[in-house]
């Protein structure tokens, strides 16, 4: 007890300044990666380091030199593949953004409401042969994709996102990205699949949605201008003629079971 009083007694209000100045900076630059793909390679330079250090210790020399060799190789491709990420940072330290806010994670009931929001605009959409493409944010941050479009930031509600899919409307040739409950933007530019086995009766959307699936573990619904009809993309696999019942079904096994009970405090 005495020596711990001791080390408190050590400490001077510059000790605890630099502490607490350097916590908000980790913490900051933890939000700026926060919904981005970095999450995912950060969690995999981890699992990566880990094994490094049980090969070290365990005197698994082959191993531990095959593992050298790629930190060696990360050092120069780490800048390469952070690239987006970092510009974003410099981007938001330069417009004096770098304190961001933590966004709450979402209740059931929130889940629930926002499964019907979205089965009420498909359903409307189809019926009337309007083309849409929504893409919903799950755990694999998609920013740099928010970032192609118009930041919109509003509550997601059916009305809401059958205007914006309205034919000759402003944003009405781009997808909509949802995170959590809230549609970050719309107009939004995705990378195509880059399947050749496709299907040649399946337009612009069906190819971006696909896209947007390979690379990230987004749910896409696409609804078809053409024939009307439901389709959806997860992990770069397409499923049709979806129904009202099927498409339900399929939200909540995909947002309400798995969301609902799982935080993830990198995702915004």
């Amino acid at each position: 007890m005495t020596e711990l009083l001791a080390l408190f007694r050590a400490f001077n209000w510059q000790d605890i300044l630099d502490i607490v100045v350097v916590s908000v900076i980790i913490y900051q630059l933890l939000m700026l990666i926060k919904g981005t793909r970095a999450v995912q390679l950060i969690k995999g330079l981890f699992v990566l380091l880990l094994i490094s250090v049980l090969s070290g210790t365990l005197g698994l020399t082959t191993l531990t030199w095959m593992l050298d060799q790629v930190w060696t190789m990360l050092v120069v491709a780490l800048p390469i593949v952070f690239q987006p990420e970092l510009r974003r940072a410099l981007e938001q330290i330069g417009r004096g953004k770098f304190i961001t806010m933590h966004s709450k994670a979402l209740t059931t009931e929130d889940y629930k409401k926002l499964i019907e929001e979205l089965i009420r605009c498909t359903q409307v959409l189809s019926q009337s042969r309007i083309g849409a493409l929504i893409v919903i944010e799950k755990e694999t941050g998609i920013q740099e994709y928010v970032e192609t479009g118009v930041k919109i930031d509003g509550v997601v509600s059916s009305e809401f996102l059958v205007n914006i899919f309205i034919p000759k409307s402003p944003l009405h040739d781009g997808a909509v990205i949802i995170r959590e409950d809230r549609v970050a933007a719309a107009g939004c530019f995705l990378p195509l699949t880059q399947d050749i086995e496709l299907e040649t009766d399946l337009g612009t959307r069906h190819r971006a949605a696909l896209g947007i699936s390979e690379v990230s573990d987004a749910l896409v619904i696409i609804v078809s201008e053409e024939t009307g009809v439901i389709s959806t993309a997860k992990n770069g696999k397409l499923t049709r003629y979806l129904e009202e019942k099927s498409l339900r079904d399929l939200l909540k096994n995909e947002l309400l079971v798995e969301k609902a009970t799982v935080y993830n405090p990198f995702r915004r």
